[in-house]
């Protein structure tokens, strides 16, 4: 679980970094399209569109990945569960209790 949740981790940490340089990008493309005029204010358009299309896709390729790995630690816990009926039992008995004392606290 633990290589998981790294994975998910770098994974994210991975698309935020690309996010941030493709909006750089864009927003560079921006200002200079916003300076230029005729085919060279064409180009730079075209070309800020390409570069949020390949972030849109980044984004749902991150999506997909996502929801596949938490699909693959939801079966992980339910295996668990299945296998180990009393512990889980008692794990969300004391989860329960501990959050019934902080609640009490307030």
């Amino acid at each position: 679980m633990d290589e998981a949740q790294t994975a998910v981790r770098v994974s994210g940490e991975k698309l935020g970094a690309d996010l941030k340089t493709v909006l750089a990008d864009v927003e560079a493309l921006l200002k200079q399209a916003a300076s230029t005029t005729g085919q060279q204010a064409v180009e730079l358009r075209e070309r800020a569109a390409e570069n949020l299309h390949r972030a849109s896709l980044r984004l749902s390729e991150a999506r997909v990945a996502a929801a596949e790995k938490s699909r693959a630690a939801a079966r992980q816990a339910d295996d668990w569960v299945h296998g180990n009926p009393w512990a889980a039992v008692g794990a969300a008995a004391g989860v329960g209790f501990l959050l019934g004392m902080l609640v009490s606290r307030r």
